[in-house]
């Protein structure tokens, strides 16, 4: 029997899955946050070793029986990080074929029941990276407004924030966003709000995302055409990833994850609109799955493995699994 580990390293935790090549889930363990942007190269070391021995407990094995791992990395976004990060998982003591990948490949893997496609990150940022048949990547920065990147929270709070200064500005109409945002903070009026909001006494936040999909959804104009905006703007970045791949013509999964999602068909609509405009084949994909199932994946997948006939299986039994440990 042939065993993998997958391990799912983010900015808030760290989830590590041990399958065997039938895709059976055998082993689970969680840490806390391993991007080295936050915790530093040491903080990843210790996340891993703490998830991953953990997972190799409950599944009764030791390190030299794994076969081949895959670690979806927050924060590894270069090939210059590469060395950095494979020396902060060299404690752990593996001695099989090892691949790294940045942490929306895994999302990617959970749900692509093909293991490729693209897929579409929107929570508190946004991202957007795909795999073809091949293994070919095809990406976009994933750092936001530096580089013209928009559809996460961040970008959407922003957008409604100059929304409310055109209205204050009277560049604008007025919006219900502006109320929203002054219950927020308290704000007495748009005066001290916009004054708050320049002077930091106002912190914008990518929790007031919801109160602009209230606003969106109670009617405002406004609003709606903010969510929308930030919709469309994703979609374009997953046509350019989807022209890296040269899909427009190919029939693939596009993965959607973070919690902007939840927002419904006022942001879901625009965004597949936008990209189905550029490839009509496409099927979009709610993610389901623990993104540590695409960990595992990516293991297998070094191996050679052809992980399409047990990737249901992989997801039904971590499923199953990590909610026996949480019982």
């Amino acid at each position: 029997m042939k065993y993998f580990l997958g391990v799912d390293i983010g900015g808030t935790k760290t989830h590590a899955l041990i399958a065997d090549e039938s895709g059976n889930a055998l082993g689970f363990g969680a840490s806390g946050p391993g991007n080295h942007q936050g915790v530093g190269y040491d903080g990843l070391r210790d996340a891993v070793i703490e998830s991953a021995g953990m997972a190799l407990k409950t599944a009764s094995l030791n390190i030299e029986q794994v076969n081949a791992a895959g670690f979806g990395i927050g924060g590894y976004d270069w090939p210059s990080q590469l060395q950095d990060h494979l020396n902060a998982i060299t404690p752990l003591g593996l001695t099989c074929p090892i691949e790294i990948a940045n942490d929306s490949i895994v999302g990617l893997l959970a749900g692509a029941s093909q293991g490729w496609g693209i897929v579409l990150i929107a929570g508190t940022g946004n991202n957007c990276r795909g795999r073809d048949k091949t293994g070919r990547e095809a990406r976009i920065t994933g750092e936001g407004m530096r580089f013209g990147e928009f559809g996460g929270g961040g970008e959407l709070v922003m957008k409604a924030i100059h929304a409310v200064a055109y209205e204050w500005t009277r560049r604008g109409p007025a919006t219900l966003l502006s109320k929203m945002f002054m219950d927020i903070t308290g704000a007495k009026d748009l005066d001290d709000l916009i004054e708050g909001i320049d002077t930091s006494r106002y912190v914008a936040d990518a929790a007031w995302a919801l109160a602009i999909f209230q606003s969106a959804y109670s009617g405002d104009p406004v609003a709606r055409e903010v969510v929308q905006w930030s919709a469309r703007e994703l979609g374009e970045s997953a046509c350019g990833v989807i022209r890296q791949l040269n899909f427009q013509e190919e029939e693939f999964e596009a993965i959607m994850a973070g919690s902007i999602f939840s927002g419904g068909d006022l942001y879901t609509q625009p965004l597949q609109e936008t990209i189905l405009s550029l490839a009509p084949k496409a099927k979009f994909v709610e993610l389901e799955a623990p993104p540590v199932v695409g960990g595992v994946v990516l293991a297998m997948q070094k191996a050679g493995l052809d992980t399409k006939p047990i990737h249901k299986n992989i997801i039904e039994s971590t499923r199953q699994f990590i909610q026996e440990v949480e019982l």
